[in-house]
């Protein structure tokens, strides 16, 4: 963790960018498409509204993005890493933004706003952070100011730069070391060449190297996660590859350290032995139907995809070898077939008052421009931005900058904007790039604007294999339940379903009673059964008068404790009992309820306009103490 003095020091080497932003010559006065500087269109920080990112004022602030590569690195893993034909497409980055040897910054910013984006994806290898040589003077030819600093001081520049300029920036770990790229490269996982541990220290150094700069506004955890030669990543098996337990403490620690940004977490992009007979695909989100995130802070996760046309919900996009499929690509779909796979796949998550329900944001997405001549990529770069505009949906294009040679020919095709040796742009608004028509439409497409009401949410709790501790309040004392896994719903959130059978929960804030002060309350046998035996010949957990249910704990599956906290005015105490130990019992409408949290299980859920006083469970008849009721009673 950076000290006060180490943050200043940071600030202070930013401050000859912002100079040089101030006197650069003949540079155009930045804007956002409607003639205002987009330093004055937005307050940062930005949280979510439901399917929508929102600034501090609660207004839409959409998404429009597209990812500033170099600083994860720009070599291919073999020969000289300063040899332009070991670099991916002959460029080589020197492990900082691409474009600062050939253009000064200002004048790539003021490029960047002609282009209609407000937003930054900066992707950097952890490499960057533990790199003590300076750049080459050669790097940073056209910003000479930068001489001398590391790849993180030029990042650091480049960061107070864009902010400054009124960029929103979401920096993104995109790699490990400078190794580029993907496949089986040494960085396919979190934790691929470091331990998870050093995965999050190096994520809270970011965070709170730039915690005081509002305009940072999130943490991308991780690109792209993947197999490697050995092992498949997964979603919820509690091992050391299991990225939503990775990025579930990742996402909290980060939120603990700086509760204003954005965590922003996409799901695997890759398992299995890419061949016929085994077992292979791209999940992207869809484990996130069943089992999704819940952070300390509600009204922070955003999740993430990528769809390029030459890959697949089956194909690994090689053309030919050992990983090639013959499984359709994206770009073979329908419009009709792509649409549906892209719900299935990413969208889905959009869906209101579910448990999964957040914003989506198409993070990476391109196609090669000027120059090329395939048809197919090209119909399906307009079918997928027809369903980015039809969405609604939040999205950063890839890649952002590139090299030109002296001709002004792009050395990668799919930069948005290319620079020659001499600075000389081939840009995107540039005449003869075919794709300036879908982006145009894209970037100009109608959308949600101004004000986001404020929503419920309805967050899952997974005790599958360990402790799930949302709560900041729980956080900071002592174990509530020990020797047993615990989850506590987030603070301002209540438990209001349960499982039967696998310790899974939901809680909700809709109709949330006002927490009142005082101690909150293990109870762990039955001394506040009040009115009446609510389950006869069940063990009974029942919460005090005047508290209600926010966590629970289970020793094995069975029930081991209910946390309950005051509420702040008296509560109903009439209520109902609720069984469901031979078949579901939800309400018909409501919270989540069109979606599954806890798949072959039977679940048990109050109504949203009640809270959850007790639970029942029996060691009876091979039961297991898993829970059979619960006791639900009008909030009013």
């Amino acid at each position: 963790m950076k000290s006060l003095a180490a943050r200043l020091l940071a600030l202070a080497a930013a401050l000859p960018v912002l100079a040089v932003l101030a006197a650069g010559p003949g540079v155009a006065a930045p804007h956002d498409g409607t003639g205002a500087r987009p330093a004055a269109s937005w307050t940062g920080p930005l949280s979510t509204r439901g399917r929508y990112v929102v600034d501090a004022n609660g207004e839409r602030f959409k998404l429009k993005s597209a990812n500033w590569a170099g600083a994860q690195g720009t070599w291919q893993g073999s020969g000289n890493v300063d040899e332009p034909a070991n670099n991916q497409a002959g460029q080589v980055s020197h492990n900082i933004p691409l474009g600062l040897d050939r253009v000064p910054v200002a004048r790539l910013l003021a490029d960047f706003h002609e282009l209609g984006i407000n937003s930054i994806r900066l992707p950097f290898a952890n490499a960057v952070i533990h790199d003590n040589a300076p750049v080459p003077d050669s790097a940073v030819a056209a910003n000479p100011q930068l001489r001398g600093r590391t790849p993180l001081q030029v990042f650091d520049a480049v960061v107070a730069a864009l902010t400054a300029d009124g960029f929103a920036v979401i920096l993104n770990n995109h790699t490990t070391s400078y190794r580029f790229c993907c496949g089986l490269d040494g960085n396919e996982r979190w934790n691929s060449g470091q331990s998870t541990a050093q995965w999050v220290d190096d994520w809270l150094f970011m965070v709170n190297r730039y915690k005081a700069d509002k305009r940072v506004v999130g943490a991308d955890l991780r690109n792209e996660v993947r197999r490697d030669v050995w092992d498949d990543p997964n979603w919820g098996w509690g091992d050391s590859h299991d990225e939503y337990a990775a990025f579930e403490e990742a996402g909290n620690r980060i939120l603990q350290a700086d509760p204003d940004m954005l965590v922003v977490m996409e799901g695997i992009n890759w398992y299995g032995i890419p061949a016929a007979g085994f077992s292979h695909g791209r999940p992207m989100l869809t484990p996130v139907r069943n089992l999704s995130n819940t952070l300390i802070d509600s009204g922070k996760l955003v999740y993430s995809a990528h769809f390029y046309a030459y890959t697949g919900p089956a194909n690994t996009g090689a053309g030919s070898g050992p990983g090639s499929t013959n499984d359709p690509r994206y770009q073979d779909f329908t419009p009709e077939q792509l649409a549906q796979v892209v719900d299935d796949e990413a969208l889905f998550v959009t869906r209101a008052g579910q448990h999964f329900t957040a914003p989506v944001w198409i993070s990476e997405f391109g196609a090669g421009g000027r120059g090329s001549t395939d048809a197919k990529e090209q119909a399906w770069l307009h079918s997928f931005t027809d369903i980015l505009v039809r969405n609604d949906t939040d999205f950063a294009v890839w890649p952002l900058v590139g090299w030109a040679d002296a001709t002004g020919g792009p050395l990668d095709t799919w930069a948005l904007l290319s620079y020659g040796p001499d600075g000389r742009r081939t840009g995107l608004t540039d005449p003869g790039d075919w794709r300036a028509a879908d982006w145009t439409r894209l970037i100009a497409a109608p959308g949600a604007s101004g004000p986001v009401p404020a929503v419920n949410h309805w967050n899952m709790l997974g005790l599958d294999h360990a402790d799930q501790n949302l709560s900041r309040r729980m956080l900071a004392r002592a174990d509530w339940s020990t020797g047993n896994r615990k989850g506590n719903c987030p603070d301002g959130q209540r438990l209001t379903a349960l499982a039967r059978g696998d310790s899974r929960a939901l809680c909700t804030d809709a109709g949330e009673p006002a927490a009142g002060s005082g101690d909150w309350t293990t109870v762990t046998d039955e001394r506040y059964v009040t009115g009446g035996d609510w389950a006869y010949g069940y063990d009974k957990l029942q919460c005090p008068d005047r508290t209600f249910a926010v966590g629970y704990s289970v020793h094995n599956n069975g029930m081991a404790a209910l946390l309950c906290a005051p509420a702040a005015a008296p509560l109903p105490l009439n209520g109902r009992t609720l069984w469901f130990d031979r078949g579901d019992n939800r309400p018909a409408t409501g919270g989540s309820v069109a979606s599954d949290w806890a798949p072959g299980r039977y679940k048990g859920q109050c109504a949203d306009g009640e809270y959850l006083a007790g639970v029942a469970s029996t060691w009876q008849r091979l039961q297991y103490g898993a829970p059979a009721a619960l006791l639900c009673r009008p909030l009013a």
